[in-house]
């Protein structure tokens, strides 16, 4: 569920994004707005460019805007020198950018979905082509927002050239590569010499699959067309393959079968040997590259409530220690490391105050340049929200960080209403986010303070605290999330008679689970997607291996103590006695993952209880909501919900 949800103010001196003196701009100055964010330009970066003929190189991005009126979105490409400079908009770019897919003897590596399975009732009755059935021996039957059709992911490669004939890498194989749902073309590349295939797989079918997280890296070789499995003894992840510059297989692995947010390490296959270079590091990485000269991996991860850049050294067989170092530091999130140029690393960033844009950082000096400048002009007319750090005693004597974001124009004589954000995952990273839908800085500007705790069970603060929510997911994180509201609405200017609670997935399940606990500390809920009844999520959802470890095994294992307590004492229906606040419950209709029932059992609930409640379907989206109107009206009620409860 983690790496789904996902759901994404700086305060050092040197930060590009310096915060603005909102008093500076008096009342004059134009607060965020749900219409206003929607007309932001989303930045994606797709690369840097070899060197032209002056030496120069330039990095190629792409803008996406939303059309609300017309429901849809639509992109152009741009290229800004490296350095810096006025970007040029281009048609196309495919040959500015070194293409991994095509090998070093000119053939290209693809992916193609290919029926190989029996599921629909016309391929089992060819003469009843017009029924409509679906026939399964396993599970995996449906996955994200899609049933199994028997089509899977495959890999393909052919001669780079008019009229290739491809050939399938996976041929009959009912496997995926790329994974679905969310695998790219970085699940497969080439070898250095185009002589072999690596790709990303796990090669598991029906309930098997579903219990499963034992992705693998396999070879194909493409000369005697056999493939062999290189992270066999792995149980766990093996994912994003990549090669040193000195052909050097590194990928990314996590341990234990069957779960998802395990640590993520860097391994290199090495002369035969396979070195873990982050073993001895207390924390988890998101994404990594090789620096240009083979002698260091760069690589992002969560660290005290933001996403900064890291470097590990690559010993080789030398008696050189392999040590970890963080080389940015600041109240932002790196997002992604687009490339190099020089003494300098590009990236994409965010804070909570401004969606994603392209940097440069100089490694050598460790100063900034903010490259992109899409949404400045807007950035610039408006009050932004400010961003404090509070650290908070938990119940068990652990410091956590707790987010504040105060509204625009703050004024500490004034009492304002409050908001416990409660983040998904449940293992996900509560850091300097830009969220195109829980955008703090949308909710401060309309008048709420956000409180959001980097509670029990979020990557960046060790290993331990990472995994202490697991099997334990009504325990001291519950406590956790009490702490940190308690502390913050001793404050003055907090209005703690106007407390709510927000979330999504297992966000929104906090939100039931405190619903029955809170003691009348909120005035309002609003759940998003959130787990309501334990049990029928456990009959539906669509990846078993989450919940098995999660919750400890299954619902019927009477002699599992750990389950069982998972199942009753922490089982949001099981507390519904004592709801007594209102409610907003939101659910996507093509949600798999926390499947509708978990929504309409909880709005089924609160009315039979005469609790004040409103249910919002949205047919046709999975998790999240991804059309632009659907997004706005998401936004709408969202905030009419705090007006008529808060």
């Amino acid at each position: 569920m983690k790496k789904l949800l996902f759901a994404t103010i700086c305060l050092f001196g040197l930060n590009a994004f310096s915060q603005q003196d909102s008093s500076r701009k008096g009342e004059q100055a134009k607060q965020m707005t749900p219409e206003l964010l929607f007309k932001l330009g989303r930045v994606s970066a797709l690369g840097i460019t070899k060197p032209d003929a002056s030496g120069q190189k330039s990095v190629i991005y792409k803008v996406t805007t939303v059309s609300v009126e017309d429901n849809k979105s639509s992109n152009k490409t741009y290229s800004m020198p490296v350095n810096g400079g006025s970007a040029t908009e281009i048609k196309e770019y495919e040959n500015l950018l070194t293409d991994k897919n095509i090998s070093k003897d000119k053939k290209i590596l693809y992916s193609e979905e290919v029926k190989i399975s029996k599921v629909l009732g016309k391929d089992f009755y060819p003469k009843l082509n017009k029924s409509e059935v679906q026939i399964y021996d396993g599970l995996d039957y449906r996955h994200w927002d899609t049933w199994n059709d028997g089509k899977h992911n495959h890999v393909f490669y052919k001669e780079y050239k008019k009229d290739a004939v491809g050939i399938d890498i996976m041929k009959d194989e009912a496997f995926d590569s790329p994974q679905k749902p969310f695998g790219g073309d970085e699940d497969y590349i080439w070898s250095p010499d185009g002589s072999k295939i690596i790709y990303v797989s796990k090669k598991k079918t029906g309930t098997p699959y579903a219990v499963s997280t034992n992705t693998d890296l396999y070879e194909y070789d493409l000369a005697s067309k056999k493939t062999k499995n290189l992270t066999e003894e792995n149980l766990g992840y093996d994912t994003a393959p990549q090669f040193s510059p000195d052909g050097n297989l590194t990928w990314l692995q996590m341990k234990r079968d069957g779960y998802e947010a395990d640590k993520n390490d860097i391994i290199v296959s090495f002369k035969g040997m396979k070195m873990n270079l982050t073993a001895g590091w207390d924390g988890t990485v998101d994404s990594f590259k090789w620096s240009e000269d083979g002698k260091k991996v760069y690589f992002l991860a969560p660290v005290d409530g933001t996403k900064q850049l890291f470097e590990v050294n690559f010993p080789g067989l030398t008696r050189i220690a392999i040590t970890v170092q963080q080389i940015t530091k600041g109240d932002f999130d790196m997002n992604e490391i687009v490339g190099f140029s020089g003494q300098s690393v590009i990236v994409t960033r965010t804070d909570m105050n401004h969606a994603s844009e392209i940097f440069s950082y100089n490694l050598k000096k460790g100063d900034w340049k903010q490259l992109t400048k899409v949404n400045d002009e807007i950035y610039n007319k408006l009050a932004l929200s400010k961003t404090e750090r509070r650290y908070v005693t938990t119940t068990d004597g652990k410091k956590m960080l707790v987010w504040v974001v105060l509204p625009p124009n703050f004024d500490p004589n004034k009492k304002y209403p409050t908001l416990l954000y409660c983040e998904g995952g449940p293992q996900s990273a509560l850091t300097q986010f830009y969220s195109f839908r829980w955008n703090f800085q949308v909710m401060a500007a309309q008048g709420y303070i956000v409180v959001a705790p980097n509670r029990r069970g979020m990557p960046g603060h060790g290993v331990e605290w990472n995994e202490q929510i697991s099997k334990d997911w009504g325990g001291q994180v519950m406590q956790d999330y009490l702490s940190a509201i308690d502390d913050v609405a001793k404050e003055k200017y907090v209005d703690s008679k106007r407390l709510g609670a927000i979330g999504a997935s297992y966000g929104g399940y906090s939100v039931f689970y405190l619903a029955g606990i809170h003691n009348n500390r909120f005035k309002t809920f609003i759940s998003h997607c959130g787990v309501f009844n334990l049990e029928s999520m456990y009959g539906t959802t669509e990846e078993v291996f989450f919940n098995n470890w999660d919750h400890g095994g299954a619902y019927w294992e009477k002699d599992n103590a750990v389950a069982q307590k998972t199942f009753t004492q922490f089982n949001p229906i099981k507390m519904v006695e004592k709801w007594n606040t209102p409610i907003l419950i939101i659910q996507g209709g093509k949600d798999y993952r926390v499947p509708i029932g978990q929504g309409q059992e909880a709005f089924q609930a609160a009315q039979l209880r005469g609790i004040k409640s409103r249910f919002i379907l949205f047919p046709d989206e999975n998790h999240w909501v991804l059309k632009p109107q659907n997004a706005q009206v998401w936004q709408g009620e969202f905030f009419k919900w705090l007006k008529e409860t808060l």
